[in-house]
């Protein structure tokens, strides 16, 4: 049974025309693209998605930076597409990224790591459907 996964590709990325990199890389890594939208984060939308990282430090800077330009927001679809979602993203910190992982090739710094994906197959169906309905996801 394939699974879903979330992936928003971040503004550090579309700034700089990548999105058919890294969905070159997704789709290298086995997984399908099956609802895509390129969208202007509101600050709302930012503070809601990453409303467990609120009481961080970094909290402010990650929405400021998550609104500072247009992102992709995906639903990606496979085998185990979580775990092979995260093995192609590569670490968080390009540095200690794997050669080959989207993070490796495009990211340029931890803050502005280029991508975001779903840590467990849980927390994909909480993100997803902040960002989908059901009808527009096209297996």
């Amino acid at each position: 049974m394939a699974e879903q996964t979330f992936s928003i590709i971040k503004p550090d990325a579309t700034r700089r025309n990548l999105t058919g990199k890294v969905n070159a890389v997704i789709e290298g890594a086995g997984l399908r693209i099956v609802a895509q939208r390129r969208i202007q984060m509101t600050r709302a939308q930012a503070e809601k998605f990453y409303e467990i990282h609120k009481e961080r430090p970094f909290f402010g800077e990650l929405v400021d930076f998550m609104i500072s330009a247009p992102v992709v927001v995906q639903v990606l679809e496979g085998d185990n597409a979580v775990a092979r979602y995260r093995e192609a993203m590569g670490a968080t910190n390009p540095a200690q990224a794997a050669e080959g992982t989207i993070r490796k090739l495009y990211a340029e710094s931890v803050g502005e790591n280029s991508v975001h994906g779903s840590d467990s197959a849980d927390n994909a169906a909480l993100e997803i459907v902040q960002f989908f309905k059901p009808e527009e996801i096209v297996g």
